[in-house]
Parts: structure tokens; C-alpha cells; sequence
């Protein structure tokens, strides 16, 4: 028989399985939050329940822990990425940013991806599988007790298509919001998706208040066909119209991701473009610098321009088509 992901369960299901084995029903919060308050990697080190208990829920239960691989930290030392192994020997990449404000991490959602964006090496080798809940959530535990530093922030936007694994996404999102385990606000949780359609929709019924980001990377069908095969199944017209009923739904303002790559997608018309294809939707660009990969030929624009590009598109906020009179330009739209 399989065994239980017990860090995937929620309170209520933890709860319950403790009366099943029949305990009383208050050790299922003590079990819960040695997993997700104390972070503890083993049943062993649950002290307060009885070692009767403990053996119980390693015969009927698994922990599963991530192990670090690597760790590189930037000169700085305010960003460092981290190699996690799993169980199956599989690895993923995991990010701590440290800001001012707080500290993010950029976790992923899974193994490898099948979107086939052409200017993304996560894909190169296709999807391998989805990453369980506990899975996802041990990138920050793990992260969080190696810096010994508290985590503000989630950006799930590392490998994989997180709506593409939507069961597991939405679990992890209510366990890592909990007010019972690291209780993150689910308005400093950001997904990002490269727009499929019924899934944004499917998200936006959930009724949650996280902030779901787009990667756009083009003002129009055509070019987006060339950077993104998605873009052979959905419009950008049907994109926008689920962002729209995103934010009719949760009243959470959208993020667009723009990577820039050189000659392809970064022109001064392109960028008038997308600010008129975006106009009057509650939304925030975010101009990125494609990262070049040794399997593509594609490069980043030049710093002066994409500063150019900054000051024309970049953090475009369109507030129900409220703008500021100094920051119009020729077209009649916000240019912050």
C-alpha cells in the first residue's frame, strides 16, 4: 500500500487520519505543525507525541524532504539559487531573492515542461512530471531553515507551467497560506502562466487573492507565434478577455511578463502596441532581459535601449483608464 504524503494534507486531513489510528483529535495540530510551523524533516523529531503514534504514522506515512545539491550565491550575496534533488533523483532549481521589502523565492511547480517556449531552456527536454504539494512547499521550508531568514514572498515561476498542474498548485497554495503553518499571505503569492485560457478561469473561480502574471513576451499573435507554440492555441484576445474575468472575480490587478530579446520582439512599435492591446485593463508590465541559452541564438536587447524601452512601456499601470496627463506620449497612453 502506498503510503500517505502527509505534508500534502491539510489540517482537516491530518485530523482526521490521527482519529482513524486512533488518537485523539488535537494531536493532528500538533503533527501539522511540527510539519509546517517547526519545518522538521522526521517523525522522530515530533517530541511531544508518543513514540506509539510516531510509529504508527511512519508505517502509514512518508515525510518528504528535498535534498540540496548546490547552492551558488551572487556576488552581492542577495540572490542565491538552489539545486534540489528529489526522491526519484530528479532535480529542480529553486531562487532566494532578498529585497528590502522581504525576502521572495521562486520556487517550481514541475519537472521539466511542455509549453515549448523557444526562449526558455526548461523546456528543451519536455515535461518529466508534476511536483506533489509537499514538493513545492519543501523548496521554501528547505530555503527558509538553510537561511535561517523568514520568507515574505512566493513566486511560483521557476520550471514548469504551474496551471498545468493545477490539482497541486491550488493544495499548495491553501497550505502555505494556512494561518496554522508559515500562514504567507496569499496576496504576496504570484503565478505565472503562460495564458491557458480555461485554466485562468478555472484559477479565478477559486476566488483566491494571489496575483496571477502572464508571460506575454509580444504585442500580437504573430510574434508570439514565433517565441511561444501556446500561442497556436489561444489568442491574445482570449488571453485578455481571462484576465479580465480574473480580476472581475478576485479584484487582484495582473501582471504582464515581457522578456526582451533583441530584434524580435523589442521595437519602439511593438511597444506602443502592447500599451494599446492593454489599455484599460487593471494591470503592471514587467520588462524583462531575455536570458540567453547555449540552445538558442536569441539575445538580449542592449541596455540603453531596453532603458529607452523602460521609460516608453515599462510598469505601464492602466488604471481604468485613469493616466497621468505628463505621461502621456503621442498615442495617448500612460508611459510610466
Amino acid at each position: 500500500m502506498d503510503k500517505l504524503d502527509l505534508k500534502s494534507l491539510s489540517l482537516d486531513e491530518v485530523n482526521n487520519l490521527v482519529i482513524d489510528l486512533g488518537d485523539k483529535a488535537f494531536r493532528g495540530k500538533q503533527i501539522y505543525s511540527w510539519i509546517h510551523e517547526k519545518l522538521v524533516d522526521s517523525f522522530d523529531e515530533m517530541s511531544n507525541l508518543s513514540k506509539d503514534l510516531r510509529e504508527q504514522l511512519k508505517e502509514r506515512c512518508e515525510l518528504i524532504n528535498l535534498d540540496v545539491v548546490d547552492k551558488l550565491v551572487s556576488k552581492e550575496g542577495e540572490t542565491a539559487k538552489y539545486l534540489f534533488r528529489l526522491r526519484d533523483g530528479r532535480v529542480i532549481e529553486s531562487v532566494l531573492m532578498k529585497y528590502h521589502h522581504g525576502n521572495s523565492i521562486c520556487i517550481s511547480s514541475q519537472v521539466g515542461c511542455r509549453m515549448g517556449c523557444k526562449f526558455c531552456a526548461s523546456t528543451i527536454g519536455g515535461l518529466e512530471r508534476n511536483l506533489t504539494a509537499s514538493e513545492m512547499l519543501d523548496q521554501i521550508y528547505k530555503i527558509q531553515k538553510i537561511s535561517g531568514e523568514r520568507v515574505s514572498n512566493i513566486v511560483v515561476m521557476g520550471t514548469g507551467e504551474p496551471l498545468d498542474n493545477m490539482d497541486h498548485l491550488l493544495r499548495f497554495i491553501k497550505l502555505i497560506s494556512d494561518e496554522n503553518g508559515l500562514n504567507i499571505s496569499q496576496r504576496n503569492i504570484t503565478v505565472s502562466t503562460c495564458g491557458l485560457v480555461e485554466k485562468m478561469k478555472e484559477l479565478a473561480n477559486e476566488n483566491l487573492q494571489i496575483t496571477l502574471a502572464i508571460s506575454l513576451h509580444a504585442p500580437n499573435d504573430t510574434v508570439r507565434k514565433e517565441l511561444m507554440p501556446i500561442a497556436n492555441k489561444y489568442t491574445i484576445d482570449e488571453i485578455l478577455k481571462a484576465c479580465e474575468y480574473y480580476f472581475q472575480k478576485t479584484g487582484r490587478r495582473i501582471t504582464f511578463e515581457y522578456s526582451l530579446v533583441e530584434g524580435v520582439n523589442d521595437s519602439r512599435e511593438y511597444a506602443l502596441e502592447l500599451c494599446s492591446r492593454i489599455k484599460g485593463l487593471n494591470c503592471h508590465v514587467n520588462l524583462i532581459p531575455v536570458n540567453p541559452i547555449k540552445e538558442r541564438n536569441y539575445r538580449q536587447s542592449e541596455a540603453k535601449y531596453i532603458q529607452k524601452k523602460h521609460r516608453r512601456c515599462k510598469h505601464a499601470i492602466l488604471f481604468n483608464n485613469r493616466y497621468r496627463e505628463d505621461a502621456k506620449d503621442e498615442s495617448g497612453l500612460c508611459i510610466l
